[in-house]
């Protein structure tokens, strides 16, 4: 029997509490939080994100699987991009819910949203040891940009990747 992708939608407020139980859980669970830096106090905060990008979140009927954070340059949680491109931040899946085609969904969601705005690219980063996310972003044919990697705190080195989306000629 063949798994149906998960339905990836807007985030209502109403998921808000699930979106940051399961984003702290999913980060804490692949060890990218180190508590004295209070990230897991930003991951939980998904009023505040709420409020300045979009969230969108996977979903199996009632249950939400995974979520992310749909940025626009020059907004709060920007980080790497610039007018004409878009990124995404805080993807996660429930620890729970991996290996189900999750994150897949969630990324593709990202880059179709990027594209009906007509960016021309997208930017993200990732920790430098998450080789599974790595892994993922070539499969949809992003590429290191050494130029995009920073480090925003001691101990953590972030690498910037970059997906040329198309674009429709007018």
């Amino acid at each position: 029997m063949t798994r149906q992708p998960p339905l990836v939608r807007r985030a209502d407020p109403e998921d808000h509490a699930g979106v940051a139980r399961l984003t702290v859980a999913a980060y804490r669970a692949d060890g990218q939080l180190d508590d004295e830096h209070g990230y897991a106090d930003v991951l939980a905060d998904v009023t505040t994100r709420a409020a300045h990008c979009e969230i969108l979140v996977a979903a199996d009927g009632d249950v939400l699987l995974g979520a992310v954070a749909f940025v626009l340059p020059g907004t709060r949680y920007a980080e790497l991009s610039r007018p004409g491109e878009a990124e995404f931040r805080m993807l996660a899946v429930d620890p729970a819910a991996q290996r189900r085609g999750v994150a897949r969904a969630l990324v593709r969601a990202c880059i179709d949203r990027a594209t009906v705005l007509g960016c021309g690219s997208m930017v993200i980063c990732t920790r430098d040891r998450n080789s599974a996310a790595l892994a993922l972003y070539d499969t949809f044919g992003f590429v290191r940009e050494p130029a995009l990697d920073w480090t925003p705190v001691e101990g953590v080195t972030l690498l910037g990747l970059r997906l040329k989306l198309p674009t429709t000629a007018t």
